[in-house]
């Protein structure tokens, strides 16, 4: 089990035995933005007295299935414990985060629930997310390897405050969805609707 083992040589060792299943399984590019997201995500955590190691391995972890076959992705799916609406199923782009969460648990035997959420959701969010799951969500979308329009912008909410930075990254994914006209998945408007309520009142 890796539920974060507190002993420092043994989770070294782990950090060390999964990059080196991601740089068999991810291209170059793909496997410097999983280092990117995890360094964020600690960041992150430090700055919200949160466990930092949980944060990296999280971060590190979150697109282990980002490169796989459509198949591939589609058969780990079909064991997902959690709930995949109809939208997420037309929507190529959102496998890998499902197929993830899966992966993580019977490849790397990490059975720590909020890993598996934070790698589940880091694409789509949702309503009632833990600290990891916003942690991630937001390093994904600030890592310093980004360089997309107004990303200092988001980078800086999320390090002000993660409800806030998680709102207006909500606000950023609804905005792109609809300009390219695609349908948006239910538990990214859920996850809107919490924040709107939370963050406006």
């Amino acid at each position: 089990m890796t539920d974060i083992d507190k002993d420092k040589t043994d989770y070294e060792d782990k950090i060390k035995y999964y990059k080196s299943c991601l740089k068999k399984r991810l291209s170059k590019e793909r496997y410097h933005h999983s280092i990117c997201v995890a360094n964020e995500a600690r960041s992150l955590a430090g700055e919200n007295n949160y466990d930092k190691k949980k944060a990296y391995l999280a971060g590190l972890v979150h697109d282990v299935c980002k490169e796989d076959s459509t198949k591939k992705q589609l058969e780990l799916m079909s064991r997902c414990k959690t709930y995949i609406d109809d939208i997420e199923m037309t929507a190529k782009a959102l496998y890998h985060a499902v197929a993830g969460s899966v992966f993580i648990e019977e490849e790397f035997q990490i059975h720590d629930e909020d890993i598996q959420n934070a790698v589940r959701y880091h694409t789509v969010g949702r309503e009632g997310m833990s600290t990891l799951e916003k942690i991630v969500y937001l390093a994904d979308l600030v890592s310093v390897d980004r360089t997309y329009s107004d990303v200092k912008k988001y980078r800086k909410l999320a390090h002000k405050d993660l409800d806030t930075g998680m709102l207006e990254a909500l606000k950023y994914s609804i905005k792109s969805n609809i300009g390219k006209e695609c349908k948006i998945v239910k538990s990214t408007l859920m996850a809107y609707n919490e924040y709107v309520t939370k963050l406006r009142n």
